[in-house]
Order: C-alpha cells, then structure tokens, then sequence
C-alpha cells in the first residue's frame, strides 16, 4: 500500500516552502520518509520479503542523497527537515 491522497497533500502542506511547492527537498524528503516507515513496519510482520526489503533500500538510499544535496546547499534548512522528521544523523 502506498500513501493515500490525504496522507500525501497533508504531509505536502506541513513541509512546502511556498504555496505552488510541491517538489522541494522538504517535500520530497517528508514524503521517502513516510513510505520508508510504512514499509519498516511491513517488514517486521513479513521478515522474508526481500522484494520489498531491495525497495526499502532504495529509498533509504534516494533519501540520504536528498539530505546530502540538503545539507550541501543549505544548512538551516537541513537541520529543520531533521529534527522535524526524527531522522537520525
């Protein structure tokens, strides 16, 4: 299961810069984040889905870049989407 439309526009609006914003690092981070947390908890009930488990490292992987590239260009706003988000670096 993916994010539903709700979950989505919800976690676009906490995290969008201005008012057309929807493809900023923030946003972009917000939302690997959730999908990461989903499929976390999906594998601790299923423990032999690798498949899922490959496409869970994808998006650990495209998120650290994400907050490379964030933290690279400005760091105020890397500090803000980390501790926003609990994420742990």
């Amino acid at each position: 299961m993916t994010l539903t439309k709700k979950e989505k526009t919800e976690t676009i609006e906490q995290f969008k810069i201005n008012e057309n914003d929807s493809g900023s690092p923030e946003v972009q981070i917000a939302l690997l984040s959730k999908r990461i947390q989903y499929l976390s908890g999906h594998l601790k009930t299923h423990k032999k889905d690798n498949h899922s488990r490959r496409g869970l490292i994808a998006l650990v992987s495209n998120r650290r870049k994400l907050l490379d590239y964030l933290k690279r260009k400005e760091f105020a706003r890397y500090k803000q989407v980390i501790e926003t988000l609990g994420i742990r670096k």
